[in-house]
């Protein structure tokens, strides 16, 4: 049985703790309080609550920690070496419409690396948890990326640009990609939570994923995970500041390559 650290332990109850309350919510989805941040993207009291509690979870058993939270921003500096980056409930659309496709994402970071990540899915309560050197575990499973080489047997998941995410510009570059990438791929999904794509990615449910315009509470935890899979990430260009740009592509060391050179020429096209 793989024993958990005593961070990837904290992570794991914070977010268990959370979950009870998105587990409620769920249920009663139709009487919840929803505002909206923007064009189409919604911000709920499920999501609120959940925030509150793994903040307090999570200060209370590592107090030096910042935070950078969705919906709540940068709430504390903390010591200056090490944050919390927290997605309290990635998928919020689909959590609001009853799919029930949808994540609580931790990441831990220590002079701006990363270290530990958790994604967390509490319906089918799979736990997907990494930590750097460690290894990649789902529950108490451990993770490998898939060993498929050529595109054509991949399925490959991505996030399409809605209503007040990018410009017009951005859009046409993602049809380019898309078109691209449907061309030369078995399948690819659209579930509409990215942290549970890169989750799939470490455990070889996908075989790549890529998206423009995430924020780093989207990614923070799956990039762990990826790469103690096995897996490579960088951005879609490239680069490596994931975080930053909202860039993202992960896959095993197979089709990173590959899959990045399709991106890139589309994108360039």
């Amino acid at each position: 049985m793989t024993t958990q650290s005593a961070l990837i332990t904290v992570m794991t109850r914070a977010a268990r703790r959370a979950a009870r309350g998105l587990l409620r919510d769920f249920g009663e989805v139709e009487q919840l309080q929803v505002s909206r941040k923007g064009p189409a993207d919604f911000v709920s009291q499920a999501d609120l609550k959940a925030e509150r509690t793994l903040r307090e979870e999570l200060e209370r058993a590592r107090p030096e920690f910042g935070f950078l939270m969705e919906e709540s921003g940068a709430a504390k500096a903390g010591d200056g070496r090490h944050r919390w980056i927290v997605d309290p409930l990635d998928g919020t659309t689909n959590f609001l419409h009853g799919v029930p496709h949808f994540a609580i994402s931790i990441a831990a970071e220590r002079d701006g690396e990363l270290i530990a990540g958790v994604v967390y899915e509490p319906l089918r309560d799979e736990t997907f948890w990494a930590e750097k050197g460690q290894g990649a575990y789902l529950n108490q499973r451990r993770l490998r990326v898939s060993a498929r080489q050529q595109l054509r047997d991949a399925l490959i998941g991505t996030g399409i640009p809605f209503m007040g995410r990018g410009n017009s510009a951005e859009s046409r570059r993602y049809l380019a990609e898309l078109g691209a990438v449907m061309g030369a791929v078995a399948g690819i999904r659209r579930w509409g939570t990215a942290s549970l794509d890169l989750a799939f990615v470490a455990a070889g449910r996908f075989d790549g994923f890529w998206e423009h315009g995430l924020g780093p509470w989207d990614v923070a935890a799956g990039i762990v995970l990826v790469r103690e899979a096995g897996g490579f990430v960088s951005e879609v260009e490239g680069g490596s500041s994931m975080l930053a740009s909202g860039s993202i592509l992960a896959a095993n060391d197979h089709l990173h390559g590959i899959l990045g050179d399709v991106l890139r020429k589309a994108g360039k096209a």
